[in-house]
């Protein structure tokens, strides 16, 4: 029968029988109980008395044995309920969904999170407005943006500002690629041609104007980017016969490879250098009334990112798998391949003031930002949590 222990604890526990705790209980008393009678029957002959003093002996060795078996099969249910601290629900606002963001992912399958003590609700936001919104109206703890959203805050009349915690993305993440294939390519091959690009303003069209000026085109001038195309249209677009030349993100850029429709050239992010791309944010309410969350989230990340660097494509893919539904597996290990190669997912979760002077000086050349309007690095990044990350 089941009995209870006192709600010592602030509720009661019901702790089943030492028998059903330990299923091996019941074989040790059997045993013991044999040995005890064989040795009393072997020692039948000698004084009553002295039997009776045994047999007292035994039982009250077996009842010891008993107890001690019950309160081993209890103290791992106290041990068990002494540990187990509820999860701090952490909303999370990614900008899109995109294989860019793959150690956050592993963060999140790999249980990183988790050991941190962190039940953490994803939500796509699908656009950085969209996703910087949520964390000024306070339906997002933490969200995975553009820094550029940080900078055009800071500029702006609201009275809550959002400040970067910990870095993600080493760079941009689109591929240049042709139609045709060339074997040894020169970004002058793109003068006079038409480009598929990226809508206007946002950070893949900036990233690959500043590709072509440090190449020696004009962006404005030398080449006609068709920039007015819907992102879920672009990839039909281009097997439409749009472009001769095109940006694509992974997976889409290794898929057209595959089928045969797209020839890689090369990456915009190495291309443009290490400038980080995405990174982590939080308001400055958020970042002051939780540091304890928010090192505990830069040091998930920071877990992920070493895992992300040494593991394989194939181990990367089967990691976040379920977050890309429908998509190859082939084109997704092409992908990851080339991500990690091109060291496109950052090591350290630690943003160094250069790659952000660099950012804004590639928003002041694609006329985003004026120059008067730059923000100081520390009005930008917190950089206690990433400097402790371990």
């Amino acid at each position: 029968m089941p009995f209870c222990l006192p709600p010592r604890f602030g509720r009661r526990i019901e702790v089943s029988s030492p028998t059903a705790r330990c299923p091996h209980l019941g074989e040790i008393m059997l045993a013991s109980m044999r040995r005890c009678a064989l040795d009393t029957f072997a020692n039948s002959s000698e004084d009553r008395s002295m039997t009776t003093i045994k047999s007292r002996e035994r039982r009250r060795l077996i009842q010891t044995g008993i107890a001690a078996l019950g309160a081993v099969a209890i103290c791992p249910q106290l041990s068990a309920f002494g540990q187990d601290k509820p999860l701090i629900k952490i909303r999370y606002n990614e900008v899109v969904r995109s294989l860019l963001y793959t150690p956050a992912y592993v963060a999140i399958t790999n249980g990183y999170f988790k050991d941190a003590g962190f039940d953490v609700g994803l939500t796509t936001a699908n656009g950085g407005d969209k996703s910087v919104a949520a964390l000024i109206s306070d339906s997002a703890d933490i969200a995975l943006i553009g820094p550029e959203t940080t900078i055009y805050v800071a500029n702006s009349d609201s009275t809550t500002k959002v400040r970067i915690f910990c870095g993600l993305t080493a760079t941009d993440g689109f591929m240049l690629v042709s139609r045709s294939k060339i074997d040894r390519f020169d970004w002058g091959m793109l003068k006079g041609k038409e480009v598929l690009g990226f809508r206007p303003g946002s950070t893949p069209l900036l990233f690959l104007e500043e590709a072509m000026r440090m190449n020696g085109l004009n962006p404005d001038t030398d080449v006609r980017l068709l920039n007015n195309l819907a992102v879920p249209a672009r990839v039909g677009a281009w097997l439409a016969g749009q472009g001769e030349f095109g940006i694509f993100i992974e997976p889409d850029a290794s898929q057209l490879e595959l089928d045969g429709k797209a020839y890689f050239l090369t990456s915009v992010g190495g291309t443009v250098g290490f400038v980080d791309y995405t990174s982590f944010m939080a308001t400055d309410k958020y970042l002051k009334d939780n540091p304890a969350i928010i090192q505990g989230w830069t040091d998930a990340i920071y877990r992920a990112q070493k895992w992300t660097a040494a593991a394989s494509a194939a181990d990367i893919v089967k990691a976040i798998a379920g977050y890309f539904p429908g998509i190859s597996q082939q084109a997704m290990l092409a992908a990851a391949d080339r991500y990690q190669k091109l060291k496109i997912w950052k090591s350290s979760p630690v943003i160094e003031e250069k790659a952000i002077e660099r950012f804004e000086d590639i928003l002041v050349s694609g006329h985003v930002l004026d120059e008067n309007k730059r923000v100081k690095f520390a009005d930008l990044v917190v950089t206690e949590f990433a400097s402790k990350a371990k």
